[in-house]
């Protein structure tokens, strides 16, 4: 499946979030990254987490910079936070969210929790590994279905609320030869946060 910039995120922000993922995401397509996540939290007063990734699924140090550099003065104009803020940009990591197709389709084989906008047949939350994917949902296996009932479930993407991979071994495996595949320069950290209107202030945290 070929990288596209801006294939469709099923699991997507609301409210605030979603009106700074309008801002974002074009600045971020503009460097050739897609945007993965926004978030916006009360850490150190106030933070908003920006995810993003390359063609890869990887977000170098020098790519964080690269788009925290070009996003600065628009946040800046567009203003979309009432309050002072630090600015935090990063990778999808390796127990990352799952927002596309793409996303499910890149970790078959592999485990996920995966929470439904609306419940289903008394289920809204499920645990297990993904199976498949088709052009409109993602079948996911439950390790701990009861006796003589299918394992297997179908659900729709436009039914997602949330989605993301659970570390295991197999996971870190995985990531291990992807990293020997698409090798990163950077020594140690792929999150980059600064400090709104200063930046100057800029400190770099390793995963």
């Amino acid at each position: 499946m070929g990288f596209d910039l801006t294939e469709k995120r099923y699991i997507k922000e609301t409210g605030l979030e979603a009106r700074i993922a309008r801002i974002v995401e074009p600045v971020a397509n503009g460097l050739g990254f897609s945007l993965v996540r926004i978030k916006v939290t009360q850490e150190n007063g106030c933070t908003l987490q920006i995810m993003a990734e390359d063609e890869h699924a990887r977000f170098t140090i020098m790519d964080c910079e690269a788009l925290s550099k070009d996003l600065s003065p628009v946040l800046d104009v567009e203003d979309p936070i009432e309050r002072e803020y630090h600015l935090e940009v990063s990778s999808p990591g390796i127990d990352r969210p799952l927002v596309r197709r793409r996303d499910f389709e890149a970790h078959i084989g592999h485990e996920a929790k995966i929470e439904l906008s609306d419940m289903i047949n008394g289920r809204k939350r499920y645990r297990g590994f993904i199976k498949a994917t088709d052009a409109e949902a993602v079948t996911i296996t439950l390790p701990d279905a009861p006796a003589g009932t299918d394992p297997d479930h179908r659900l729709l993407f436009t039914t997602l609320a949330d989605a993301k991979l659970v570390m295991t071994d197999a996971l870190m495996e995985k990531a291990r030869l992807d990293q020997e595949l698409h090798p990163i320069d950077d020594d140690e950290t792929e999150t980059v946060e600064i400090a709104a209107n200063d930046d100057e202030d800029i400190s770099k945290e390793t995963h």
